[in-house]
């Protein structure tokens, strides 16, 4: 097996993917010939084109591709893409073809890799380790599964002797890394079209901890049974590392973080959410054992500025409040949810809320419905399928889904359709949930909001 300092030639086969355009910028910032195809144009992908990637949007063999040569290019590609003739291509004319996981895990096994695994948490916590190794001045890169504020961007170069991963439980890819520390934020059932139950995932995340050597760093979230020894972490509950007296003052939330050796620290930032804390104490116990300091850590902390469509929060003149969240799975909506109400008691909450997947939505219907019941109300849109052809999941459909919902202000609703929705309502809190295109709304209701009188 060549080692990727034989390649010169990298093509990325669905380039505009969040992990892929993160190791698209890799190679690109390593002075290596970087090119790609994707099937839409994006906000991403238009930036990887700015920073001089060359991308395609149509499945062909273009006079490019003929010239690459084999032994000098990799082809990566992500599980997600179906055949398409430009992969095909590449597999029967030679080419080393490799899927994204197995090209990151290539990379990590050459530094001291920090690896945040879990169902939720984990591009959150990730982008937060990151940025606090850069306040630490460590010689990193890192590679995240979102759009971190502080480096406008999934991917940051600050030298290669430890690399940040984000390690995605998806077609079990994170055991393809080489974690010498690793976090583990949650392991609720997901993906199931994968692992088929609870207790196949739950394995997985076991198998991901056996990859960490003895003498270095592994921590749980508390009431996470791993099956090894490793340090545990919660708010409100006391744990090796904890936070609790989490309060909101003006724009800001302060907590109290006790470390393992008994030491109370006090931290203030302005990204809101129980959920939240949770992902900064694991990153503080973890930084701190690493040996940066608490006050290098705080002032971290403090300038964090969050992902984007991570508890996005906008105010307004009008006292109207707007979040926006990446939010796809029941456990994630119940920590959004329950931070606003726990936040905003005595606001009225509109949420506008797009499954995705039609496997968790038929998978996780029940939970879907126990979550969103805690909106005052809810307009549900269509099912963003993804990777999924709808004739595959009969009788699952949004409408489906909302009638299993106990909500008295409750209406379907087309993408098309939801801004105009959105602006017939009352509401004192709007948030906009989902993993798929719903995003596609947020410029526009914050452009509306500011005119809002």
């Amino acid at each position: 097996m060549k080692t990727l300092e034989n390649f010169q030639n990298f093509y990325f086969v669905g380039i505009g993917g969040i992990g892929m355009s993160a190791l698209a910028r890799y190679f690109n910032a390593s002075g290596k010939n970087v090119l790609g195809y994707d099937k839409m144009v994006t906000k991403l992908t238009s930036a990887l084109v700015s920073e001089g990637i060359d991308i395609i949007f149509e499945d062909g063999i273009t006079e490019k591709i003929q010239n690459l040569n084999p032994d000098n290019t990799l082809v990566i590609y992500t599980p997600a893409i179906k055949k398409l003739d430009i992969l095909n291509h590449f597999n029967d004319n030679g080419f080393t073809v490799l899927k994204r996981a197995k090209v990151l895990g290539m990379i990590t096994e050459k530094t001291d890799c920090i690896a945040i695994a879990g169902t939720h948490g984990k591009t959150t916590t990730s982008s937060l380790v990151a940025h606090l190794c850069r306040e630490a001045k460590l010689p990193f890169s890192c590679f995240l599964g979102g759009i971190a504020e502080n480096f406008k961007s999934n991917f940051y170069f600050n030298g290669d002797s430890i690399s940040v991963v984000e390690a995605d439980e998806y077609d079990r890819s994170f055991l393809q890394l080489s974690p010498d520390w690793a976090v583990i934020t949650s392991t609720d059932a997901d993906h199931l079209d994968i692992y088929g139950d609870k207790e196949t995932i739950e394995k997985g995340f076991r198998d991901f901890a056996d990859l960490v050597p003895s003498g270095k760093q592994l921590f749980v979230r508390k009431g996470i049974e791993i099956g090894r020894d490793a340090k545990t972490y919660a708010v409100n509950e006391e744990a090796d590392y904890y936070s609790n007296n989490i309060r909101e003052v003006g724009d800001q939330i302060e907590f109290d973080f006790h470390s393992s050796t008994g030491n109370t620290e006090h931290f203030s930032w302005e990204i809101p959410g129980i959920h939240n804390v949770e992902n900064a104490t694991v990153a503080i116990a973890l930084l701190n054992d690493f040996g940066v300091d608490f006050e290098t850590l705080q002032r971290g902390i403090a300038s964090f500025q969050g992902i984007k469509r991570r508890y996005t929060k906008y105010r307004f003149e009008s006292g109207k409040i707007y979040i926006d969240d990446y939010a796809h799975h029941p456990t994630e909506l119940n920590a959004v949810i329950g931070s606003i109400k726990t936040f905003y008691p005595h606001k009225k909450l509109l949420v506008v809320f797009q499954p995705h997947l039609f496997s968790r939505t038929r998978d996780f219907a029940e939970g879907f419905a126990e979550s969103l019941e805690a909106a005052d109300e809810l307009i549900l849109l269509d099912i963003y399928p993804a990777r999924e052809l709808q004739e595959n999941f009969e009788g699952i459909a949004s409408q489906w889904l909302l009638d299993q919902i106990n909500l008295d202000k409750k209406e379907f609703s087309t993408l098309d359709q939801a801004f105009d929705k959105i602006k017939e309502k009352e509401f004192d809190v709007l948030l906009t949930v989902g993993a798929g295109t719903i995003d596609t709304l947020s410029d526009g209701i914050v452009e509306w909001l500011q005119k809002y009188k």
